[in-house]
């Protein structure tokens, strides 16, 4: 059967019906014991899907990215849980491999709302977050022209949608913060500059999670280095990597129709300056995009 060829309406009952089952059988499912957590725009597909197709791996039952932690946490654990694959699948993989399986999911959204770190800390103790940086300024050009390919952005201007961004974003994450139940969705869809200040937003997970737990990759390195970086990334995750390289592909890229205006480039450039400086303390180098 086709997927693709389903009407959307179908598919629609069908998930509602699989989450409905999932949620049931809850306690039989497997809890993830790692996370792709962003960030946005910075390959995290490409390697969910790299990731998922690790012989010990299981990915989650219908989407890459649940959202439970960020947009979705007043639905329950058991609605969670309810995504991820029984415990019977695991098993299978344990008596074939002689190593436990492991299921994740990639949220990116988790790395930048104000109470998703300190939620996986209490529902998910020992899990491990796995996240990829990319040049900031390329980063933030590419995702107004993904969320204008969406329909989540109305400015079709670069310039003008970062000159929004600080009336679009005032208070809302501190709004996000305070309030459980509060949802924004220009923090969600038009943090242009913000979400390329990495540094800031990997302090704070570590505060909630501890630092060894949070593994960060240059996607520069991943898409140029792609069986090395992934052997890291499987040692960090305690994957076995002695079972092959899976395909890597490079997904959810866009063609861009123009390039950006280089008095932009270079006010991002330095924008990202000092949080990029603050990265090192991460990579232990001076990141990709910033070496001559």
């Amino acid at each position: 059967m086709d997927v693709s060829k389903v009407p959307t309406p179908v598919k629609r009952v069908v998930h509602l019906g699989t989450r409905s089952y999932g949620r049931l059988t809850a306690p039989a499912r497997m809890t993830p014991s790692f996370l792709i957590c962003g960030g946005q725009r910075c390959g995290t597909t490409s390697l969910y899907r790299a990731l998922a197709a690790h012989p010990v791996v299981l990915k989650a039952v219908l989407h890459k990215g649940v959202h439970y932690f960020d947009v979705s946490y007043d639905r329950g654990m058991g609605w969670y849980k309810g995504h991820f694959p029984m415990q019977r699948s695991a098993e299978k993989i344990r008596t074939r491999y002689g190593v436990d399986a492991q299921t994740f999911e990639s949220s990116p959204y988790y790395m930048y709302h104000p109470q998703a770190a300190a939620r996986i800390a209490a529902d998910l103790p020992g899990a491990k977050l796995v996240v990829l940086v990319r040049d900031p300024v390329e980063r933030a050009y590419s995702q107004h022209h993904h969320e204008v390919a969406r329909g989540f952005e109305q400015e079709r201007d670069f310039g003008n949608a970062l000159a929004l961004e600080a009336a679009r974003l005032h208070r809302q994450e501190h709004k996000l913060a305070t309030d459980p139940t509060y949802y924004s969705f220009g923090h969600q869809h038009h943090a242009y500059r913000a979400r390329g200040e990495y540094a800031r937003y990997l302090s704070v997970m570590a505060q909630h999670v501890g630092r060894e737990r949070i593994h960060v990759v240059e996607s520069e390195r991943f898409f140029a280095e792609p069986e090395q970086t992934y052997d890291e990334v499987c040692r960090f995750l305690g994957l076995p990597t002695d079972l092959g390289h899976p395909p890597f592909e490079r997904h959810n890229a866009r063609p861009r129709k123009s390039d950006m205006d280089p008095v932009l480039r270079q006010d991002l450039t330095e924008h990202f300056a000092p949080h990029d400086d603050a990265l090192i303390t991460w990579l232990g180098r001076v990141p990709i995009w910033r070496q001559a």
